[in-house]
């Protein structure tokens, strides 16, 4: 079961397990549903509109519905013990979670360091192993970095896309932002190719790539079956 990141689920599927891909986006399912009938595995993968916030006692699927249940990315709720637990509860075999290990995926690190700026850091995989050594579990947790690398059309649209990333007191970096942009931006050798998510790439990126830590932690359900 995946919760948050549907297209995960369907390698296992291919090895011909049944899967069930919450997510509680509908345009996100309605990708899923394209992709199932463009690969064949109607009889595969089960979508469901489901939110953590969600009673899935009565929308969910049922306790011990699955094997693995892992949600990638996607554990963001104010109830967060309340996750782990329904994550739990929905396992047979294994639980597993991966969440950012800095700060969110929409800053720049490299960048906001060389302008002054702040930058609130997340603890919430902190959180999410303490959660899990109160509810009896043993949590392993493995650290990986996924490399990003921005495309832009122009020094101006780099500016318009970064900017983003001032916020919170950070609103008066612009102008060191435009100035750190107009230093390190290079051509992309790369550009009109497809990028990570399929779009062509810009005539230009920055001389570094972006790089986002993530935790992946995984554990066995402590949670017992239902007679």
């Amino acid at each position: 079961m995946g919760c948050g990141a549907g297209s995960i689920a369907i390698p296992l599927a291919q090895a011909g397990h049944p899967v069930i891909a919450a997510d509680f986006s509908p345009a996100m399912l309605g990708t899923l549903d394209a992709g199932i009938e463009y690969y064949g595995l109607e009889d595969r993968i089960t979508p469901l509109e489901l939110a953590w916030d969600d009673d899935w006692d009565l929308v969910g699927p049922v306790a011990k519905a699955v094997d693995v249940a892992f949600a990638s990315r996607s554990v963001t709720t104010n109830d967060l013990k309340g996750a782990l637990a329904k994550l739990d509860r929905t396992a047979r075999r294994r639980c597993a979670v991966t969440m950012v290990a800095n700060s969110s995926p929409r800053y720049d690190l490299h960048v906001m360091n060389a302008i002054g700026a702040s930058v609130t850091r997340s603890n919430g995989f902190v959180y999410a192993f303490n959660i899990l050594i109160q509810m009896g579990a043993l949590p392993q947790v493995t650290y990986f970095e996924s490399p990003r690398r921005d495309t832009f059309d122009s020094l101006e649209a780099a500016v318009a896309d970064l900017s983003r990333m001032l916020e919170h007191g950070n609103e008066d970096k612009i102008d060191r932002l435009r100035d750190y942009i107009a230093q390190h931006m290079i051509e992309n050798p790369h550009a009109g190719e497809p990028g990570s998510k399929g779009v062509p790439q810009g005539p230009y990126m920055l001389d570094h790539i972006r790089k986002v830590r993530w935790a992946f932690i995984a554990w066995e359900p402590v949670s017992a079956p239902r007679p």
